[in-house]
């Protein structure tokens, strides 16, 4: 008998697509009509039919179906479109915004997210005023951006020190225990650090993960008072320690707090120090850092200098608070 004969398996083709015709695919792809896409582009119809031939060459695969009269995309052509169509308006508006700057003066800062929204964006309103001329980026993020080689002009950094000498100390902070006044009303009354136990607890969820939340712990608090053992009614847990404070002005828990995050919302009545006299010491402090390529930018320095201004008022309610507490 004669052997079978098979069709040979057709080579994957491993190159990565060029960008270049990706745009006509997807004003194809959006009109479902060649000529219509011409005519966005700005284009022959028989231009933009040879750039969408040269991509189904290049992907191995039709990703249109052609009728007489329209065409539809084929699965392999909405698979794609599912990847192309928000990378090209990411990519677009990403290029908007790089024109929009061009010529203007501009600061980028990064921080992590909860400092930014605690601390940084509830005062930027008194720098805009000052600067109306001045546009500000704020990146926020765990990761630590290399000032170096990035086009980010300052970054906030909270530790116990930093190796940059030039380095500028804007404040150090206590921890303090925070709650409500509507919840304090409502509960039983805290006398001793016992007492905090009768509530619920609001704490980080990823404690353990790094040093410095450590510091933030209720099992760290608990212990520096004596009462390690001691288990509230139920527990509380957020990613971010501005969504510990939100909470707490809520009134759904006993927080403890950032002293210097927290001190306009203490000097307004908003949250109230519980057991003022059990606040802990931090050795975490919070630094301002510049990059190297922007010390001579006037728009970075009149940024820094409006920085050091309200790290000074901080610091000065911070004091006020510690007076209040003895």
């Amino acid at each position: 008998m004669p052997h079978a004969t098979t069709s040979p398996t057709p080579l994957l083709r491993t190159r990565a697509v060029g960008a270049g015709h990706l745009r006509a695919f997807v004003a194809v792809a959006r009109h479902l009509n060649f000529r219509a896409a011409a005519d966005e582009l700005a284009l022959t119809q028989s231009a933009v039919s040879r750039q969408i031939q040269s991509l189904e060459d290049e992907v191995g695969i039709p990703l249109f179906l052609r009728h007489s009269r329209a065409v539809e995309l084929t699965g392999a052509g909405a698979q794609l479109l599912h990847a192309v169509q928000p990378a090209l308006e990411s990519i677009d508006a990403t290029v908007r915004q790089i024109r929009q700057t061009v010529g203007r003066k501009s600061v980028a800062i990064t921080t992590w997210a909860s400092f930014a929204a605690m601390w940084l964006i509830p005062r930027l309103e008194a720098f805009q005023r000052a600067y109306p001329d001045i546009d500000i980026r704020i990146d926020t993020g765990d990761a630590v951006v290399d000032l170096d080689t990035t086009d980010v002009d300052l970054a906030i950094r909270y530790s116990a020190g930093v190796s940059d000498a030039a380095a500028k100390a804007l404040f150090g902070e206590e921890l303090v225990l925070v709650a409500s006044p509507a919840l304090l009303r409502s509960g039983p009354a805290v006398r001793s650090p016992a007492d905090a136990a009768r509530y619920t607890l609001i704490e980080t969820g990823d404690v353990h993960r790094m040093p410095q939340l450590e510091w933030l712990s209720w099992q760290r608090w608990f212990a520096a008072n004596g009462c390690d053992q001691l288990q509230p009614p139920r527990w509380l847990y957020f990613n971010y320690a501005h969504q510990i404070v939100q909470a707490a002005l809520a009134g759904q828990g006993l927080a403890i707090a950032r002293l210097p995050l927290v001190a306009d919302a203490l000097a307004a009545g908003t949250l109230i120090e519980v057991l003022p006299e059990h606040r802990l010491a931090s050795p975490l402090s919070y630094w301002l850092l510049q990059g190297p390529r922007s010390s001579e930018r006037p728009e970075v320095q009149a940024f820094c200098q409006w920085l050091m201004n309200e790290a000074l008022q901080t610091r000065n309610a911070m004091q006020g608070a510690s007076q209040q507490a003895q």
